[in-house]
């Protein structure tokens, strides 16, 4: 199996070449013996190993059973590399400058500053989520002065009754789906900067809430499909004030929220739904201690990627609605779908410390995130799918279940996705380095960044993670910022992944002495001033072959997925003229400020893959300038592989990707193709009908 030159020069000076080849063999028996490293206890640990011994940060009151792994406090974690260049690039774009072309974010009559206000109640909150997170990650004055604006008209809408935000009814019930959106951004504002009007403001409206007849609440679609986000917000107030009314609320909410737990079956089957309330069982175990709540958000994420997602990406073929049949991977996600998806995966992978929900997160963000977007992230998609060989604005419908313009690059389009996509990478930054149940520090997720962490005694400690990760399978940490004594002891937590063969960790130069596998690794010590932890990940190319899309097969290298590399050619259009048909604008917006994107396949696109992975090659390219490698030019990896031309195979009448071809369909002469990761090709042919 190729590997491929390492990116940093540390692993040559530790592995030899016999090493790197060794599989399930305890390093220590290979390697020079070392000293003992002083005080130091390194393990594979499970999630119920990690006892919540310490109140440095706030966890599950009690009776709810205590999560492994908490969030640090918003601003705690300031990423760099191409993590920190998607902030940046999000401040210039879309996101950062929504305010000036957004009809919905239009302050005059604006529902969350104004009584009566008569827009803006949903898609404010949708984008102020992300975009304040962002502010207090950038510490970015601007930012910072706008997200108070928004703030304090939240808080300002505060009722005497305890209603809190915009009155919509509906055939005569609250419509209460925005608000649960607003919950979480007090709740991110008040980690941030400890707020004392945010814990009244919402202990007040939960009262309201309990008092609300069941018969008028929670009975509207969305709300219905989505009160999960109602009931984590209510654990969080009660984790912070042990107000016993707010369990009783909680099984409240749950009982009338959408069933979630059917074991075949799902309430319905929007992609945004199932992505964001397919969790709400497992808030409602924390509550209610029942395992099989549990167990039902894994059948859901099971049983819908069973039937619909037999497709490379993490995700699930939906369009916005599954429908029988649809499974092909030509069919998409919601950008709304990526990030609703991604915000799940982190709150699962807290709670239950599980490598699933942390690989899951991992492979959207790598794989289906970035290509939603263009490069300067100032405008999207509504749709993305894992076979995309035109991004224009036609209409694909019924290929897809859309009908409209919904694969352009528009930065006006959709009142959804235009303002979700926010939260993103911001709630992704914050997650890369978390707190442990007892007194220590954990990485999940990979990425070049620093952290402020509370450790053991109270003490905080930096720890400084470089990486290229997940272009380099090395990682670097060092630890500083100790101040209060010159040492401090506590356990670091490490996911070692499951696509990984031969890990190796140090600590100090020294071999951690254990038998590093897929899991979490735990090593307890005395830690100092200039400690270094490296990790190195070993990379190869591995096969996925998708059943029920005709024998179908994908190509991963460790934690990227590949797809077939396609010219793209980009046509600017006039963004009022390719808007979807619910889209608003400000008047006066600058169209050609905002240009948007059609983009047209100027190579072949319709391949088998040869799975031979022995015959392919993975090359590399230094790391570009831009720090930005979610694209043609500035991947720096990509593999040589082998394919064939499939005839017959091409687009539709609407120009959608043609489903995949059968197996006795013929191919044409073997020849060279160029394969690059999957979210650096807007557009792609990831699963790809096998050679033969």
């Amino acid at each position: 199996m190729h590997i491929g030159k390492k990116s940093r020069t540390f692993t040559r000076e530790i592995y030899s070449q016999n090493i790197m080849k060794a599989k399930n063999i305890f390093f220590a028996t290979l390697l020079l013996p070392f000293l003992p490293l002083q005080a130091q206890e390194s393990r594979m640990v499970k999630p119920d190993d990690i006892k919540p011994t310490s109140s440095l940060y706030v966890n599950n009151r009690a009776p709810l059973p205590a999560q492994p792994f908490l969030k640090l406090a918003p601003a705690a974690v300031t990423p760099r590399g191409w993590v920190g260049e998607m902030l940046t690039r999000q401040k210039n774009g879309l996101s950062g400058q929504l305010g000036e072309i957004s009809d919905w974010l239009d302050k005059k009559g604006n529902a969350w500053l104004e009584p009566g206000g008569s827009h803006g109640w949903e898609e404010v909150p949708y984008w102020l989520r992300g975009y304040a997170n962002l502010a207090y990650i950038l510490n970015d004055k601007a930012l910072l002065e706008e997200t108070k604006f928004w703030i304090e008209g939240i808080l300002r809408s505060s009722q005497p009754d305890g209603f809190l935000g915009p009155v919509n009814e509906n055939k005569g019930r609250r419509e209460l789906w925005a608000n649960m959106l607003a919950l979480q951004i007090l709740q991110d504002y008040y980690e941030w900067c400890g707020d004392e009007r945010v814990l009244p403001v919402l202990t007040a409206y939960y009262k309201w809430q309990l008092a609300y007849p069941d018969e008028k609440f929670l009975r509207d679609y969305w709300e219905n499909s989505r009160g999960g986000d109602n009931l984590l917000s209510v654990i969080w107030l009660y984790n912070r004030t042990g107000e016993p009314f707010l369990l009783e609320l909680a099984g409240k909410i749950h009982r009338c929220t959408a069933n979630w737990m059917q074991e075949s079956g799902l309430p319905n089957w929007h992609n945004v739904n199932v992505a964001e309330c397919f969790r709400e069982p497992a808030e409602w175990y924390l509550v209610s201690g029942d395992p099989k709540a549990l167990k039902a958000t894994y059948n859901d994420f099971w049983l819908i990627r069973r039937i619909y997602g037999q497709v490379p990406g993490g995700m699930f073929g939906s369009d916005e609605n599954c429908r029988h049949g649809y499974i092909d991977p030509r069919q998409g996600t919601e950008t709304c779908g990526f990030v609703e998806q991604m915000l799940s995966d982190e709150i699962l992978m807290r709670q239950t410390g599980d490598l699933l929900w942390m690989e899951n997160l991992e492979d959207v963000a790598f794989n289906d995130y970035p290509a939603s977007m263009t490069e300067d992230l100032r405008a999207l998609r509504y749709l993305t799918c894992p076979n995309q060989v035109q991004a224009d604005s036609n209409n694909h419908s019924p290929g897809v279940d859309n009908g409209g313009p919904f694969f352009c690059m528009n930065p006006f389009s959709s009142r959804c996705c235009q303002h979700n996509h926010s939260m993103g990478w911001p709630y992704y930054a914050e997650n890369m380095v978390l707190a442990s149940a007892d007194g220590g520090a954990a990485l999940l997720i990979y990425g070049d960044c620093t952290a402020k962490v509370k450790v053991a005694d109270g003490q905080e400690v930096v720890i400084d993670e470089q990486t290229q990760y997940p272009f380099s399978e090395d990682i670097k940490l060092t630890i500083s910022g100790l101040k209060k004594k010159t040492t401090a002891t506590f356990p670091l937590y490490l996911r070692i992944p499951t696509w990984t063969e031969g890990a190796h960790i140090t600590v100090n130069g020294k071999t951690v002495d254990c038998k590093v596998s897929s899991g979490l690794l735990c090593i307890n010590r005395e830690w100092a001033n200039g400690d270094e932890v490296k990790l190195f990940f070993p990379m190869r190319l591995t096969k996925r072959v998708w059943a029920l899309n005709k024998n179908s097969i994908s190509v991963n290298y460790g934690p990227l997925t590949l797809s077939l590399k396609i010219s793209e050619r980009y046509e600017e259009k006039d963004s009022r003229k390719t808007a979807i048909g619910d889209s608003h604008w400000q008047e006066g917006a600058d169209a050609s400020k905002w240009p948007t994107y059609e983009i047209y396949a100027d190579s072949p696109w319709n391949y088998a893959l040869s799975g031979d992975l022995e015959n392919m090659k993975v090359e590399f390219k230094a790391w570009p300038e831009s720090n930005y490698p979610w694209s043609h030019e500035g991947t720096p990896i990509s593999v040589k592989a082998r394919g064939a031309r499939v005839e017959g195979w091409g687009q539709d009448e609407t120009g959608l990707c043609q489903i995949l071809p059968d197996a006795d369909a013929p191919r044409g002469k073997v020849e060279d193709i160029t394969l690059i990761p999957m979210g650096a090709a807007r557009l792609r042919i990831s699963a790809f009908p096998p050679l033969r």
